[in-house]
């Protein structure tokens, strides 16, 4: 599958309707942006399951301040509709395999039910 265009736009209903998305933050003018795109690309190729999508930060700056993207290239990875990583940096292609590995092989109920108990955690400690 090849990479989608991601837009403040189809943002929320590409989150929505896949299990597992894979964000690329780039922008033209980065030279880590332009080695990452390769391996990006290919990973979306062998990874027909996962939706792979590129935000370019110049045109979707809402997008990307939602995201407070401070640093290009930065991948983000949401899982059943969670943000389960987060990383400023280009990956090599082991990484980015590794990556997808390790979020395929994620305990979603078990990373629920941590999220439960931290926020049960801050209303107990009067945190919002």
């Amino acid at each position: 599958m090849a990479t989608i265009a991601l837009t403040a736009d189809n943002l929320e209903a590409t989150i929505e309707n896949n299990d597992i998305v894979l964000i690329d933050f780039w922008a033209d003018w980065c030279g880590p942006c332009k080695m990452f795109g390769p391996i990006f690309e290919a990973a979306s190729e062998v990874h027909p399951d996962v939706t792979f999508a590129k935000c370019d930060t110049e045109s979707e700056q809402v997008v990307a301040a939602q995201f407070g993207i401070q640093s290009i290239p930065t991948v983000a990875a949401f899982r059943e509709q969670i943000l389960v990583f987060s990383q400023p940096g280009a990956l090599p292609e082991d990484a980015l395999a590794q990556l997808l590995t390790q979020l395929k092989a994620l305990d979603m109920d078990d990373v629920r039910k941590k999220i439960a108990e931290a926020q049960a955690q801050a209303e107990l400690h009067g945190d919002d």
